[in-house]
């Protein structure tokens, strides 16, 4: 797949909805099937969530039971790089802020860690890049990314990687940066792009009609787990990106066979601020509505 259309930083574009609301945002779609959020309690149940970040803190109470936890360990002298089971939790909290958003919107989903950043949100590319690829390998259904990397070098690699995971169905959300430059993997067109607004229902989520984010989620000023059992109050894409994940969670638990195609169809057709036209009215009779080309005639 292609990345999306690029246009200079800041020009045009739409990073978070500060300022607007779904009103501001209007866009109509032909109506179809429901084919949004599932009817009845879909919980995430059966549906197996990757979140790839700076680990997860295992007992917090807002989290829940983790799956499984995993680190991606960079050797000193040699540089190889190997994924390694660990229970050193998290290391600096935003996974876990991330971890207990998806919890409290799919609540029965199974919900695995990879860690691939260090103290202080400190991490590097090929480190990404493998935990990324490692998760992509494992075949979960969701991986949540509330990360991303301005090195243009791994650009190429991250974009392969999530074609590839397009096709498998495991569906990458991703979250986009909260300046406008230029970051992956969020950028191409085979992940979920996220942003954030700034409405208190946290159940909404938007399309943006305008490039390059795809969906915004609640992301601003919400509560979220943190180290040592606490809860903070914090702002950003990063937190915007696990409710859509969760979403997609519980998309899946009441259509488990659906293609992260209709995936994100199914988060199109069921945002807010996505109006649903009636269909044009029916050609007269005799009137296929079709033109013809006379250049010939």
């Amino acid at each position: 797949m292609r990345p999306r259309a690029r246009t200079a930083p800041g020009q045009g574009l739409t990073w978070s909805l500060r300022g607007r609301g779904p009103d501001d945002v209007p866009v109509l779609a032909d109506a179809g099937p429901p084919l949004g959020r599932p009817a009845g309690p879909a919980t995430g149940r059966g549906v197996r969530v990757c979140v790839v970040d700076s680990g997860v803190e295992r007992d917090h109470p807002l989290v829940g039971p983790l799956a499984g936890s995993w680190v991606v360990v960079k050797d000193g002298e040699s540089g190889g790089i190997t994924v390694e089971p660990t229970t050193t939790g998290d290391t600096c909290g935003h996974g876990t802020a991330c971890a207990g958003i998806v919890r409290r919107t799919a609540p029965e989903c199974e919900i695995h860690s990879v860690r691939v950043l260090g103290e202080r949100f400190s991490g590097t590319g090929d480190i990404l890049m493998a935990g990324l690829r490692w998760a992509v390998e494992q075949r979960f259904d969701v991986v949540n990314l509330s990360l991303s990397t301005t090195r243009t070098r791994f650009a190429q690699e991250l974009h392969s990687l999530a074609d590839s995971a397009y096709f498998a169905r495991t569906v990458i959300v991703a979250s986009a940066h909260n300046t406008p430059v230029e970051s992956f993997p969020w950028r191409f067109a085979s992940v979920i792009s996220v942003g954030s607004h700034q409405e208190d229902d946290p159940e909404l989520h938007l399309y943006n009609p305008d490039p390059p984010v795809e969906f915004f989620g609640p992301g601003q000023n919400v509560t979220v787990p943190w180290l040592g059992g606490r809860t903070i109050r914090t702002t950003g894409n990063s937190f915007a990106t696990p409710y859509v994940a969760g979403l997609c969670a519980r998309v899946l638990s009441a259509h488990p066979r659906m293609t992260a195609f209709q995936l994100k169809n199914a988060l199109y057709l069921s945002a807010a601020n996505v109006r649903h036209a009636p269909r044009p009215s029916s050609p007269p009779a005799g009137d296929t509505g079709d033109t013809r080309d006379d250049s010939e005639n």
